[in-house]
């Protein structure tokens, strides 16, 4: 059974199951105070595991594992897996496994499979979503290939593809109905299920003190990561 909270109680504390850089400054776009922890889990596919499996079944482990943690919290888990004709990439870490990523996806459609999962050991609350984005490369040699990686050295980006950044003169098309998703977290589905279990998007700003007068620049604490 799922339990919701009110969206008029006391906002439950929000937990970001992961240490990317990436997707904890997507997830500050929703402006919502939150943490973040590293959910420690081996992300080691399983034999004969499709990319998007993988994806789904380490989104959710991240969120429960995290949730052990902190049991009274919502926490977000997300996973994103590039899948090339049914085969996995996944962060290649090392300029060579860069290289053969984008070797291999050169003039070819990659899809990415990010998925999401949002779990409050509490209440009860799953719920999970994933996002397919499906993206055009362009032919490229390996002059492309060598400028494109020394510049962004996108080791930790499944697939190595950093489109956000130079990634994207890599590309010919991007189609997905959650923008945000390429990048590692689908703003679009994490809000709508952070409202599921309560939380108001967009929220009211923090009350501010007469005597200090609006202060624009005052939102939301900035987030540490914790290594």
């Amino acid at each position: 059974m799922i339990a919701h909270d009110s969206p008029d109680a006391r906002p439950r504390p929000l937990v970001l199951g992961s240490t990317s850089p990436y997707r904890r400054e997507l997830l500050e776009r929703l402006r919502l105070p939150f943490d973040t922890v590293s959910p420690g889990v081996d992300e080691t596919p399983l034999a004969g595991e499709s990319p998007s499996t993988l994806a789904r079944r380490l989104a959710l482990a991240k969120a429960r594992a995290v949730s052990l943690l902190h049991p009274d919290a919502l926490v977000i888990g997300s996973d994103q897996v590039a899948d090339l004709d049914g085969q996995a990439l996944g962060k290649p870490g090392s300029h060579e496994r860069a290289v053969q990523q984008l070797r291999a996806m050169s003039g070819r459609t990659v899809v990415f499979h990010t998925a999401l999962a949002v779990v409050c050991l509490e209440t009860g609350f799953v719920a999970e979503e994933t996002a397919q984005v499906r993206v055009q490369f362009r032919t490229l040699d390996d002059t492309e290939i060598e400028h494109y990686l020394r510049a962004e050295q996108p080791y930790d980006c499944a697939g190595s593809a950093k489109a956000e950044g130079l990634g994207i003169a890599l590309l010919d098309a991007i189609e997905s109905d959650d923008p945000t998703a390429l990048i590692g977290l689908p703003l679009i589905r994490t809000a709508r299920l952070l409202r599921q279990a309560g939380l108001t998007i967009p929220a009211l700003p923090p009350a501010l003190s007469p005597s200090h007068g609006p202060q624009p620049s005052e939102g939301i604490p900035h987030p540490g990561a914790v290594s």
